[in-house]
């Protein structure tokens, strides 16, 4: 009778063993899924919350409001500009510039800093000194301006903001940590340089 009750107890016991592993196995796919959603922006900020530096959170801070007037001035192009090129161009960086607004936003939450406030008619002497930033004169200017000289003034201004973003973007990609971020920083520099290009032949200047 011992010896029976011995197995039947040894037999539990595996059986036990056995379901406590396939268990942790289960959990263990759980993680690896979850692993498998980097690639959507909360994730990518969570997973690189202890890799960033200074100079991450800088660039960050920084190009949220030069991406901000960026996205104002073009915004500004649909109602008074009369070149379908100076539109499309506007639209294009409408469309870049605002998603990435938001994924720096949120790596700015996940590393637990100050995230820059969005806001309409955002305050431009408070920034004017950042490169390539224009001032609220500017942009009063630009804003009262329609037809060719709105395109004129627009992509004057616009080149001068471009290259202030390629500088500060340079500095991300020669100094940053973050992967995402200089990544970013690497994607603005191609991107802008290209849009400069264009706008220069647009005013002549290519």
């Amino acid at each position: 009778m011992r010896s029976t009750r011995t197995v039947i107890r040894r037999a539990c016991l595996a059986a036990v063993a056995v379901s406590a592993a396939l268990t942790l196995t289960a959990c263990g796919g759980d993680s690896d899924d979850s692993g498998s959603a980097a690639s959507s922006p909360s994730v990518s900020a969570e997973t690189s919350a202890g890799t960033h530096n200074a100079q991450d959170v800088s660039f960050a801070q920084g190009m949220i409001p030069h991406h901000q007037q960026a996205v104002e001035m073009a915004g500004l192009a649909a109602d008074r500009a009369s070149s379908p090129e100076v539109k499309d161009l506007a639209a294009r960086i409408e469309k870049a510039q605002g998603p990435e607004i938001e994924t720096m936003s949120g790596w700015l939450r996940t590393w637990g800093k100050k995230v820059p406030e969005a806001m309409p008619g955002m305050d431009h002497s408070a920034h004017s000194g950042m490169a390539g930033m224009m001032d609220s004169a500017d942009m009063e200017k630009l804003g009262k301006a329609s037809g060719k000289e709105f395109d004129s003034m627009f992509l004057t201004m616009m080149v001068e903001h471009h290259e202030g973003a390629v500088e500060m973007a340079g500095t991300e990609k020669a100094k940053g940590e973050d992967r995402a971020a200089t990544a970013m920083a690497g994607d603005i520099v191609t991107t802008q340089n290209a849009e400069i290009g264009e706008m220069k032949k647009l005013l002549g200047e290519n």
